[in-house]
Order: C-alpha cells, then sequence, then structure tokens
C-alpha cells in the first residue's frame, strides 16, 4: 500500500518518513538553480532544508529552472508532486528516507522570459548551477573558453535571443543593472577545477563577443565563489521508484537515492547575503583549492579508474566492481602510486584515510550506482579528472603506467564493445568520433591520443604514449582482466 507523494499527504508519512517540519508557505525564493537533477536535489536542496527544518534562513527557497527540452519531463514529474523529493540515504545496515521541500516553483525550461524575467527579481540573490561538466563551452587541450562553439556563436550574435545558461544569466544581470538592481552571485556546483573562475570566464566570454564594456562590468561586479560538492548520487530507475513504494509507502514520480556521506566546501563571497549554510554542515574556507584537487584527483579520477575496466567486463552496478579483486587492487595501486603523489596537503585532512573512505564509498552495496554512469561523457571528464594528473607526472619524469592503462581502458571501451563482444550502447556527446577513433587506434593507437581537444600536449609526450601504446595492444590481445592482472603483477 503506497500512497501519492504531495503537500496535501504529507501528514501520512510522518511515522515513516520524515518530512518537512516548516510551513512551505513560509518560504520565499532566494535563489534560482539551473539543472534540477538528482545530484543538485541530494545537496544543495538538502542542506537548505536543513536550514529550514532548523528555522533558519527561509527567504532561500529554490526556483528551478532549465534550458533543455528534455528537462521538461523532470518539470513536470515534481509538479505533479507540489516540487518535493524524497531522498533516500543508503548504506550497508543503513536505509532513511526524508521529504524535503526547499523547492517551491520550477521555471517552464526554455521559457527564456520567465526565466530571465526571475533571474531580475531583487528576490534572487543567488544563482546556482548544476549543468554537468562538459556544460561550460571550455576547449580541453587550452581549457579555456571556447568562443567558437555554435550555441556561443548564436548567443553571441543574438542576445535578446539568448538560449543557453550563461546567455540567460547575462540577459538578467542586464536587466538588473538597467532596473538599478545589485547583481546576484553566481554559484557553480559542478566538479570542475576552479569551477567558480571558469564560469566567470565562460560568462564573461560570453559577454565580450557582443558588449565588451558590459562584460566588464560582470567582471569587476558579480561574485563567483569557488566550491567543492561531493555526494554519490545514482540516476533514478524503477528500481528505486519501486524500492522507495515497498520499504516506506511512498508514491514518488522522481525520487533520489544516495549515499549518507555528503560534504561542500565553499569560498565565502556572496555580496547580496546568503543562507547560514555552515549550520548545516557546509565548510567556508579561503581557498578551495586544495580541497577540489583532491576530491577531483581521488574520487573522480578514481571513478573513471574502476568505470571502464568495470564497462569491459560487462558488470553493471559499481559495487561489483569493488568486489572484483581487479579492479579495486588497480584503484588502489593507481591511486597510492600516481595520484596521490600528485594532491598537495589538504588542511585538516590525511589524504590515505580520505583515500580509504572513497573505497568504503565506493563499494557501498547498497546505492545502486551503475558502470554505465560512471562512463558516461569520458570525452569531457578525462580532459579535467585523469589528463592533468598524468601532465604533473610527466613534469615530474615519474611512472605514467597507471594512468595510461586507465586510459588505454577509456579507448578500448569506445569501441563499444565489451571483452565478451555485448555491444555497449552509445554513452558520450561525442560517441560517433570516439568510436571511430577507438577502432582506428586499434592500429595505430597514435590515432586515439591525436585528439588534441581532450589530450593537448599530454598526447605529444613520448613516455605517455610509449605506455598509451603498450597497454592498449595488450588489451586488445587479452582482454581487461589480463591487462589489469599485468599491471598488479608489474
Amino acid at each position: 500500500m503506497s500512497t501519492k507523494l504531495s503537500a496535501a499527504n504529507l501528514g501520512s508519512f510522518q511515522s515513516r518518513v520524515a518530512v518537512p517540519s516548516y510551513a512551505r508557505s513560509d518560504l520565499t525564493p532566494g535563489i534560482l538553480h539551473f539543472g534540477v537533477g538528482n545530484f543538485h536535489r541530494s545537496h544543495q536542496a538538502v542542506y537548505l532544508d536543513d536550514l529550514f527544518n532548523a528555522g533558519i534562513d527561509r527567504d532561500w527557497a529554490i526556483v528551478g529552472a532549465g534550458v533543455f527540452e528534455a528537462e521538461k519531463a523532470g518539470r513536470d514529474r515534481l509538479a505533479e508532486q507540489d516540487w518535493l523529493t524524497t531522498v533516500v540515504e543508503q548504506d550497508t545496515g543503513h536505509m532513511q528516507a526524508r521529504v524535503t521541500g526547499a523547492m517551491v516553483d520550477f521555471l517552464v525550461p526554455g521559457d527564456r522570459e520567465a526565466t530571465v524575467a526571475k533571474l531580475a527579481d531583487p528576490a534572487i540573490r543567488i544563482v546556482s548551477m548544476t549543468i554537468t561538466e562538459g556544460g561550460y563551452f571550455i576547449d580541453a587541450s587550452t581549457g579555456r573558453f571556447n568562443p567558437q562553439h555554435p550555441d556561443i556563436v548564436a548567443d553571441a550574435a543574438s542576445p535578446e535571443r539568448s538560449k543557453t545558461v550563461f546567455g540567460l544569466i547575462l540577459a538578467g544581470l542586464k536587466r538588473r543593472r538597467e532596473a538599478g538592481v545589485p547583481p546576484f552571485t553566481v554559484m557553480c556546483c559542478d566538479n570542475i577545477p576552479h569551477n567558480g573562475h571558469v564560469t566567470m570566464e565562460t560568462v564573461c566570454g560570453l559577454a565580450k563577443l557582443s558588449d565588451p564594456a558590459f562584460a566588464d562590468w560582470v567582471e569587476g561586479n558579480v561574485a563567483f565563489p569557488n566550491g567543492m560538492v561531493d555526494r554519490i548520487t545514482p540516476a533514478t530507475t524503477d528500481r528505486e521508484r519501486e524500492m522507495l513504494r515497498t520499504e516506506f509507502g511512498v508514491e514518488d514520480n522522481w525520487p533520489v537515492f544516495c549515499e549518507p556521506f555528503k560534504q561542500w566546501v565553499l569560498e565565502d563571497s556572496f555580496p547580496l547575503g546568503r543562507p547560514d549554510l555552515e549550520k548545516a554542515g557546509v565548510e567556508f574556507v579561503d581557498d578551495v583549492s586544495p580541497f577540489e584537487l583532491m576530491k577531483i584527483r581521488i574520487l573522480n579520477g578514481g571513478h573513471a579508474a574502476i568505470a571502464y575496466p568495470g564497462g569491459l567486463m560487462d558488470l553493471h552496478f559499481v559495487h561489483e566492481a569493488m568486489e572484483n579483486d581487479l579492479i579495486r587492487g588497480f584503484l588502489s595501486k593507481l591511486h597510492r602510486e600516481e595520484i596521490l603523489p600528485t594532491v598537495p596537503p589538504v588542511p585538516g585532512t590525511d589524504l590515505e584515510a580520505y583515500r580509504q573512505l572513497i573505497e568504503k564509498r565506493f563499494a557501498n552495496p547498497k546505492i545502486g550506482d551503475t558502470i554505465r554512469r560512471l562512463c558516461l561523457d569520458g570525452s569531457n571528464r578525462q580532459p579535467k579528472f585523469i589528463i592533468p594528473t598524468i601532465a604533473d607526472r610527466l613534469k615530474a619524469d615519474a611512472s605514467v603506467e597507471g594512468l595510461a592503462l586507465e586510459s588505454a581502458l577509456w579507448c578500448r571501451y569506445c569501441a563499444g564493445a565489451t571483452d565478451s563482444g555485448a555491444e555497449i550502447a552509445p554513452n558520450d556527446p561525442n560517441w560517433d568520433r570516439l568510436v571511430e577513433r577507438s577502432k582506428a587506434a586499434k592500429d595505430d593507437p597514435a590515432a586515439w591520443l591525436a585528439m588534441e581537444d581532450i589530450y593537448g600536449d599530454v598526447g605529444k609526450s613520448p613516455a605517455f604514449a610509449e605506455a598509451f601504446t603498450r597497454r592498449l595492444n595488450a588489451l586488445w590481445r587479452h582482454g581487461a582482466r589480463d591487462a589489469l592482472a599485468r599491471y598488479l603483477a608489474s
């Protein structure tokens, strides 16, 4: 017996599921968020829900926003349940559900005028975003803003009809400036090194293409704090919906399942104020760089290390990969020998203890995270999570054997078939190109490294090319299991 999630039905869940202790009618919006996906609802929305439950900062509720047609389905699901979300935390011996109510509205994705009008609303003091690592129009070979991207070219040519998140942000800022309203803070919540600075470069880079003076004003007046966010949150499937119905009696169109662990480290740069997030566990620091580098290289880089061998071995769940001695051994050896040496000290953090925590989190058998999700979008993730580590190792004249194997595993995965011959469905925005390059690399590994927008100077390194070639050839001849065994025995 299950009950449909809605504001009217909250009272019926209290014995099994925690529900908001606050009257949602008391909330007023202060944040507009682009990218209302699972991670946002398991992370930022939960921190705010904690504050609201404590009777704090109820003028910082969230209004959702989006730019893609595909986002309308998510909005429709949430609209049917009054913007409420059930968040389920899972670990061994632990399963706990709560309903969060921090979102009070969700603008129709693609409704430009409604979005710009809300951005211009003085009540909106923070604009946040979770738009994936590939959403910032960055040229991977240079690490800088790419003004040649077709979407950027289109927005620059017609700012009054802009469609990207960044074009809309600029339109909102321009309207605020014209009305004498101070600019909102732009807060990135994506896994990108120096994410606030990257966001500023994209926003200002777009503005410079049509209005250089306005770009200078944005750079001088708008705050873009850097931040590090962390919580493993897989995609929602029918498995999660059924589990919620069975275990808790809640019928939720779009629940979120996640691990208990969460972390948020932020630089405190919010000229129009901010919620008292430190009271909900957010750590404010002068420089977030050490924290984000640690997380990106150890956690995100670690995800890549287990993803592609797991995919080639036909494994479905991440915890299954961690139960495989070869994959777990590869992760541990790569972490200890090649990744950790590139991570500078982090205030108040034992890096080895952090590494062990990451392994424990990956092994969580309850979370249901999938290998396919970790393999997604390698063309955008590798340049952020793996290639910079390779570059640092090469500069130090240090071994890149494990990193070369990780890169070779990604290349082999992109051929589109597992070691058993099972088809791998397209899993990257650039899938066709990657498949073509991967198949060419079977005979000529240099064809893969020649993708300068991904590898940059790393692809031109003789030391890396030699290690990559050797590891890729072995993968094609003997398969992932043998390649991992040989690496661990070396």
